[in-house]
């Protein structure tokens, strides 16, 4: 196919013959031919000539940024590319809790080296859709209490639904900040499963450790409390958050030891080790909620 304003071949048709009266032909003449001929030449030029004229088209539409699944796409804008928030959206609950979760992140085995009891009082910070916070509740029975701390008010919706549904009465949800969970004194653990990184990023222009936030926490640890941290080690292994955005285990130590948090146990979690188990206790110098 040809596009407009473009010439095919001219083919040989063989002597031009004009009709005339009823079964007579006679030759056309040679002056008609000769200007049928410059004719078609003019208008080639003419074809050529509107070709090399500049084509002149709106300005281009801004093309949309590419948004993570169930999210719709937003325009570019300097402003929100340099800013880094990497808060999991609530209605992508269902991409982190797969059906063999329990089998990459065994809760029971988690649970045992925070040395969480029946009757213990407990909080899952960044507790997202409440995975962990129901494996908690079973953990610590009626006559312990659960804490389920998010800074989006979508997800403690979300864990409030679930825990009707399981009919667990001993599941409270806290709408906590990007510096403070707003938990209460008294915890014999707390735990923070799959959601440093996003702690250290979220609503930042700049990724910094969250240091405010486990003073926070270990001000609420009772003097014999444990604060366990599970995420993924830098790399590319297991169903985990992209590799830029994993932080490794080294700079969690750190982050805690200035909020005045020691380490007591540091393991891979078996039984494919691309994640990591950190306990901290409070150091003897941290100053506990009155």
């Amino acid at each position: 196919m040809r596009r407009a304003g473009q010439l095919g071949p001219v083919r040989s048709v063989g002597p031009v013959r004009s009709v005339g009266p009823v079964g007579h032909e006679r030759p056309v003449g040679r002056a008609w031919l000769d200007r049928a001929r410059a004719g078609v030449a003019a208008l080639v030029v003419c074809l050529a000539i509107g070709a090399s004229w500049p084509v002149f088209s709106a300005p281009p539409v801004p093309q949309a940024v590419p948004a993570p699944p169930g999210l719709p796409a937003t325009s570019a804008s300097p402003t929100q590319s340099a800013v880094k928030n990497r808060l999991f959206p609530a209605q992508e609950l269902g991409l982190i809790e797969p059906a063999d979760r329990d089998q990459w992140q065994p809760p029971e085995m988690i649970m045992d080296d925070l040395n969480i009891a029946e009757g213990a009082v407990v909080a899952d910070l960044g507790a997202g859709g409440g995975w962990f916070t129901i494996q908690l509740a079973h953990r610590v029975g009626s006559n312990g209490l659960v804490y389920a701390e998010d800074v989006q008010a979508p997800m403690l919706d979300a864990i409030r639904r679930r825990a009707q549904r399981e009919n667990l009465t001993n599941v409270r949800t806290v709408l906590g900040t990007a510096n403070d969970p707003k938990l209460p004194h008294g915890l014999d653990a707390a735990i923070i499963v799959d959601v440093y990184h996003e702690m250290a990023c979220a609503a930042r222009a700049s990724c910094d450790e969250p240091v405010a936030l486990l003073k926070n926490v270990a001000r609420a640890l009772k003097p014999q409390g444990r604060l366990g941290i599970v995420d993924f080690f830098p790399g590319e292994g297991g169903p985990g958050p992209a590799p830029d955005e994993r932080v490794d285990p080294d700079t969690v130590v750190k982050a805690a030891a200035a909020a005045g948090l020691q380490l007591l146990t540091r393991k891979a979690v078996p039984p494919f080790q691309f994640q990591y188990l950190l306990v901290f206790g409070r150091a003897p110098n941290t100053r506990a909620v009155p």
